[in-house]
């Protein structure tokens, strides 16, 4: 009781604030996006909701993680996001689990082919290459094919600067304390490098990062022995080149390298040191673009290779095993879009093939890349129609052909419509429904013991309904429900040891508001409610409610600073094996709640930028993932350069 007496003080404190410049962080209904239909587009002229942070909202929250960032928007919570890096992280759209979210880097659909549910890691990724992020929920398989089942999320590289060559250093330094540990010994390391710039019709981006981290153990004891800590560094290489031919004709290419290295644990409150793993990325590919009258036209060439290791330590063999697992993925989107000029409409049609292998060896199976493969050829089409009245409608079909299961059709439709929109108010009504679904994996379908190559793709439809709008500045409000229901959900049957198909649904509401009730102070706070089917594992660690408030002010000219609240309901684990209590019952985890702060300041003409932080500033002691540990409060300086 008494924390959440200081947090609502702090909160408190901070809404008084008279002497300060508020940051205008919240989407505007007119804003461009690109992800609601592969080519830009107002906001106001889509049924689906759609988040985006900008980078002014990134610069503002240097020194995090990509998963730090999504795991603040209303729907999105991050399984493990304040666990040790070394752990693997889930994120969980709308009670969805993590293979039902489609990542894009760039408009690329990216996936680990080597992986169980092909689900991409997004610890491969720094945010410092990072321009912006937009966030598409629901159901979106129309447009972007499998595992867009709950949501969409398009993370956009940086871009060159225009007209100019610019040079960027960053790097911070931080703690990494549990909530039973305490100093100010920094264990974690960041450091970055880029140049980007434009001369003439050439553009290009090169960023180099690594990130070091120490002092944590990822499995949580028990008793009263300590564990050892656990490890994790990484390097990640960014390349974009481009060449603008004339105002009709562009190119550009791209390379990403991206590795980590990590010590894991044996499990649940059980520790290791041996047990080592690594991580290997490769993306690269080439877009070439075309504008002609009244349309445009872009084809994305894409290849993306991950391999992964692991040593780990055999109890029942006294061994230390290995396991090689090495996925490869090809990408081709031809897109079109035609504007029939004086009518609204725009059609947008193309043409998607996908072809992924995966190649394995563990000491109980090998999966051969020359069986375990699949491809898909897609083609699928999009209309949009954009009224003078405030209406706008959008419908579409996309034909699934499976290499290996018969073919699978998927569409969708949004509205929206303006009631009210001037200069000082909006109101904009929008609903949708669409169908999604998830392609098998590859070590689903041919794992030696566990794979099934009779399942059936997972299929879903999702249906919302809400409204967005705003006052003057003063108030910015959106509030949506949502249902889906899953069909063929893909799960593992605990009677045959192989993969199935079951069912699950969930429907739930996302409310995010955005406050200026003073010239200085702007207040935004997020809510989501999920009611989710508690079939075994379906709901594992999906909060029912969660909550996240911030203030957001500069006390000087220059410094900005922001509070962030997050409270995360309640959460269960299935245990299945009575591994820590009663066989066939749930284990529940209690709420908790987050105080993070962090602030900057730019000076030198905004040509350097010093930040800080302090994460979980009451030390909450909770339980993130079940039998790990979770950071207590910790401590972060750093410094952007940028000439």
């Amino acid at each position: 009781m008494k924390k959440q007496l200081v947090i609502v003080g702090l909160l408190a404190c901070s809404f008084a604030n008279n002497n300060v410049f508020a940051q205008e962080k919240q989407e505007k209904l007119d804003e461009v996006v690109v992800t609601a239909t592969k080519f830009n587009l107002k906001k106001e002229n889509t049924g689906k909701v759609i988040h985006k942070i900008t980078a002014e909202e990134l610069e503002n929250n240097a020194g995090k993680t990509v998963l730090d960032v999504l795991n603040t928007i209303v729907g999105i919570d991050v399984r493990g996001v304040n666990t040790n890096p070394t752990e693997p992280k889930s994120v969980y759209v709308r009670g969805g689990r993590n293979r039902q979210v489609l990542i894009l880097i760039d408009g690329v659909p990216v996936s680990d082919a080597s992986a169980i549910s092909q689900e991409y890691d997004l610890r491969l990724l720094s945010l410092n290459q990072i321009e912006s992020i937009e966030v598409l929920k629901g159901a979106s398989s129309t447009l972007y094919g499998s595992g867009a089942a709950t949501g969409v999320i398009n993370i956009i590289l940086k871009k060159a600067s225009k007209d100019r060559v610019t040079v960027g250093l960053e790097s911070s330094l931080e703690t990494n304390n549990t909530a039973n540990s305490s100093g100010f010994k920094a264990a974690t390391y960041q450091y970055s490098a880029s140049v980007n710039g434009t001369v003439g019709g050439f553009n290009f981006v090169t960023m180099l990062g690594a990130t070091e981290t120490y002092g944590m153990s990822s499995a949580k004891s028990n008793t009263a022995s300590d564990f050892e800590s656990d490890a994790f560094t990484s390097e990640n290489g960014l390349l974009k080149l481009g060449y603008n031919f004339n105002k009709k004709v562009a190119v550009e290419a791209f390379f990403n390298y991206d590795k980590f290295d990590y010590d894991f644990d044996a499990g649940a409150f059980s520790d290791s040191d041996v047990n080592t793993g690594d991580q290997e990325q490769y993306r690269y590919g080439i877009r070439p673009s075309f504008k002609y009258n009244n349309g445009e036209l872009y084809a994305l060439v894409s290849l993306n290779k991950i391999t992964r290791n692991l040593n780990q330590f055999n109890s029942f063999g006294g061994t230390l095993d290995a396991y090689v697992f090495e996925g490869n993925s090809v990408n081709l989107d031809v897109v079109n879009k035609y504007d029939f000029k004086n009518t609204g409409i725009q059609l947008i049609a193309g043409l998607n093939y996908q072809n992924h292998t995966n190649n394995s060896v563990t000491p109980f199976a090998t999966i051969d890349k020359d069986v375990a493969k699949f491809n898909t050829i897609d083609p699928y089409v999009s209309a949009v129609y954009i009224s003078d009245s405030g209406l706008s409608v959008n419908v579409g079909g996309r034909l699934n052909m499976h290499s290996v299961y018969d073919n699978h059709f998927v569409y969708d439709g949004n509205v929206a419509y303006s009631v009210l929109k001037d200069e000082n108010k909006s109101v904009k009504l929008l609903t949708s429904y669409s169908t999604a679904f998830i392609a098998p994996s590859l070590y689903q379908l041919y794992d030696g013991f566990s794979g099934n190559l009779d399942l059936k793709p997972e299929s879903n439809k999702t249906f919302e309904i809400g409204t967005e709008a705003t006052f003057k500045d003063f108030l910015e409000l959106s509030v949506v429900y949502f249902n889906r229901k899953e069909e063929d959900a893909i799960i593992y049957d605990n009677t045959t040891f192989k993969y199935g198909n079951a069912s699950s649904d969930a429907n739930g509401i996302e409310v995010s508001t955005s406050v200026k009730p003073i010239k200085d102070v702007r207040v935004n706070v997020g809510y989501t409610y999920v009611d989710k089917d508690t079939t075994e594992d379906f709901d594992d660690y999906i909060p029912k409610n969660k909550l996240v408030a911030s203030v957001d002010v500069s006390l000087l000219k220059n410094t900005f600073f922001n509070l962030t609240y997050k409270n995360v309901g309640e959460r269960s684990i299935y245990d299945r094996y009575g591994s820590f209590g009663t066989a066939g019952d749930n284990v529940i985890l209690d709420n908790y709640n987050l105080l993070d702060f962090n602030v900057n300041y730019k000076a030198f003409d905004n040509k350097i930028m010093f930040f800080g932080a302090v994460t979980n500033l009451l030390n909450e002691d909770y339980s993130d993932v079940l039998g790990y540990n979770t950071k207590g409060v910790n401590y972060k300086l750093g410094f952007r350069l940028q000439l």
